[in-house]
């Protein structure tokens, strides 16, 4: 067989893989290649990560003109969804780590359970939040520094996106369901197309385009929060009409409370550990403010770089979580172990090339950006700081996913306190100030943090411990 043969052959292999992995399937997971099930999970994870992305950027994208006071508005209570964030990404830890570890164990009538339980667990929080939101949204937005132009723009977004929370909360778990059974394909296909009613919606309820109300930036949220119900509805169509691995039946919607007090149990550790990693990147901008605005803003442009390199990543680690927990379901530990470390040898290999990417072309990524020749040099010296240490970033990330996927959440928020507030915050005020780097020293106490998290992590994971969890 010729080369060019070789490569079309090569070619229409990868492509019926990519396809079949977007497929609706029902193939077990804790059997066969584990390099195959990392693939077939992978592809649509990271996807999805990468569609998540999409809806805070195309919302900036045409606020953005309207004005100072919108994004002002905007970038205040994405501040405060950020707790909302951390509640959803937690609950959704102890709803796959569940749902995994039934779905292994041929137990689908007890996976669908903890589904059942997730949908009233997510109405409580929605509800508690809705209202809150609605009733204080002035009062909200005054409290993180909005003056009152701020305020009169920004109320309507805030009321609507917080009294919304509810898509953002049944999203988030029924995507984690989905993702736990091992069905990513159904949790990308819900974020697609809520993601392309969102970019439809947005201009036409933002500046009024043909028929549309003209609602200025509370547009964007009404968008927004109309485009992720709707993919909370396509969820809960396939949840109850799914041929797959997990199908709710109304029995399974019966109240039972061991199974939500063991996913509150898992969750406290997934929220905590969202909180202190949020927590810590709030200290460490303070630290960089010392040097003013021009720094300020290069860690800005550069952490949102970042945040599109990692998704991808994290989407690979949501697959490693996802078979650790069914291969434990399974009784099946070491090919638990060995699923996770392959996907750790895979992450280090993606975020290395993207590290190198940054290092070399991070002039020409921050002139993307920005032209400020006060910010470019501290812009490049971020980007090539952090982009060293992509390689060890990658390990910590599937480690810690891993540890998730096991249903032990508190030994990640442990390591996470350990690394960002005993570590990261003491060693960036030291090198920034003391030692006179200035931020460049901040950089490189990320760097630090992040590395000994990577470490601490693998040393957690090889020990062993989690392997004995209970989910």
């Amino acid at each position: 067989m010729s080369n060019v043969e070789n490569y079309r052959s090569g070619w229409q292999r990868a492509v019926a893989f990519v396809r079949e992995s977007l497929r609706d399937n029902t193939a077990d997971l804790t059997t066969g290649s584990t390099g195959r099930a990392l693939g077939v999970l992978a592809i649509p994870m990271m996807l999805e990560m990468s569609m998540e992305a999409i809806f805070a950027v195309v919302d900036i994208a045409f606020v953005s003109r309207l004005g100072i006071n919108a994004i002002a508005a905007v970038g205040l209570t994405e501040a405060l969804i950020t707790v909302l964030y951390a509640i959803a990404i937690g609950l959704g830890m102890g709803v796959t780590a569940m749902i995994s570890r039934r779905i292994g164990a041929k137990r689908a009538d007890a996976a669908a359970q903890v589904a059942g339980q997730a949908v009233w667990v997510g109405g409580a929080v929605s509800i508690v939040i809705g209202i809150f939101g609605v009733v204080y949204a002035e009062d909200l937005l005054r409290m993180m520094g909005a003056n009152d132009a701020v305020v009169e723009t920004g109320r309507g977004f805030t009321s609507v996106l917080l009294g919304g929370s509810a898509s953002i909360l049944y999203l988030f778990l029924l995507n984690a369901a989905f993702r736990g059974a091992g069905d990513a394909s159904i949790a990308l296909k819900a974020l697609v197309l809520a993601n392309a009613i969102n970019i439809v919606l947005d201009p036409c309820l933002i500046f009024g385009l043909g028929p549309f109300p003209e609602l200025g930036v509370t547009g964007a949220a009404v968008a927004t929060t109309i485009g992720r119900g709707t993919g909370v509805i396509y969820l809960f169509y396939k949840l109850f009409s799914s041929h797959g691995r997990l199908r709710l039946q109304l029995r399974h919607l019966a109240v039972h409370a061991p199974v939500i007090r063991r996913m509150i149990q898992i969750s406290i550790g997934g929220i905590g550990q969202f909180l202190i990693a949020t927590s810590s990147w709030i200290a460490v901008i303070r630290i960089i403010a010392i040097y003013g605005s021009a720094p300020i803003a290069a860690y800005t442009i550069a952490i949102r770089m970042l945040e599109f390199a990692f998704l991808p990543a994290w989407g690979l680690g949501n697959a490693a979580a996802t078979l650790v927990g069914q291969n434990l379901g399974a009784q099946k530990p070491e090919r638990a172990e060995q699923t996770a470390m392959q996907a750790a040898r895979y992450n280090t290999v993606f975020m290395a090339m993207l590290g190198l990417a940054l290092v070399a072309f991070a002039p020409q990524v921050v002139g993307l950006f920005t032209s400020d020749e006060a910010v470019l040099p501290y812009g490049i010296s971020c980007l090539r700081i952090l982009g060293i240490g992509f390689p060890m970033y990658a390990v910590g990330m599937i480690m810690t996913q891993a540890l998730n996927g096991a249903g032990d959440t508190k030994t990640p928020s442990l390591l996470n306190f350990i690394c960002f507030w005993a570590v990261e915050i003491p060693l960036a005020y030291w090198l920034a100030t003391a030692a006179g780097l200035g931020p460049n020293g901040v950089f490189i106490a990320i760097v630090t943090a992040e590395s000994t998290l990577s470490v601490l992590g693998y040393l957690v994971f090889r020990n062993g411990t989690w392997k004995l969890q209970q989910a």
